[in-house]
């Protein structure tokens, strides 16, 4: 052995300080194939949180997009019937313009003196009765047709041979749909077998 060889040996000895012991005893091959081993199972590890990764986000997503839609869903339905407590309020003014047109006598309807008040109600009525159509309530039709406990209550039973039993015959208050809900009912009288 010369000099020469001495830090040589030295200069090697250092580089190998921080190595485990394990590696030192075993063949280059052995530590090679260890490390590859390792390395394989930790890609194997990490592509198996990717996929986690990838469908927690894809979850996310898809929760986003439906809150997204239930959002856009309720923000429609409030402008829609938004206006739903003040004109179930405005229908009692309604009835009784009707009530007050109804009860007019067709000789005072012809006065010089009241007709300019007769007109003036009319104006009134078909006045809300437009503003209500436009903005989409509507009268449920009721008289003639069979009782559709959706859109009728049932007051009272009439015994009558001129109609089938459950149709209705008088309607004592108008019912009213906004949009596609229900408003108020309409309040029938239904025909039932005579006893």
């Amino acid at each position: 052995m010369n000099e020469n060889d001495k830090p040589r040996d030295e200069a090697v000895e250092k580089e190998l300080e921080g190595v485990p012991e394990e590696f030192l005893d075993k063949s280059d091959a052995e530590t090679v194939e260890e490390e590859t081993s390792g390395l394989d199972k930790a890609l194997d590890r990490l592509r198996e949180d990717l996929e986690v990764a990838k469908q927690e986000v894809l979850y996310a997503k898809a929760e986003t997009q439906n809150v997204r839609r239930r959002m856009e869903k309720d923000i429609q339905d409030a402008r829609a019937y938004a206006a739903t407590g003040f004109a179930r309020d405005m229908l009692s003014v309604l009835d009784n313009l009707e009530r007050a047109t109804a009860a007019i006598p067709a000789e005072l309807r012809e006065d010089d003196k009241m007709k300019a008040l007769v007109t003036g109600i009319d104006a009134t009525l078909r006045e809300l009765e437009k503003v209500f159509g436009q903005h989409g309530i509507s009268r449920i039709a009721s008289v003639g047709l069979p009782l559709d406990p959706n859109q009728h209550q049932a007051m009272m039973e009439i015994p009558s041979d001129g109609h089938a039993p459950g149709t209705v015959v008088q309607e004592m208050q108008s019912g009213y749909m906004i949009r596609d809900r229900l408003l108020r009912p309409a309040m029938v009288a239904v025909a039932k077998k005579p006893d």
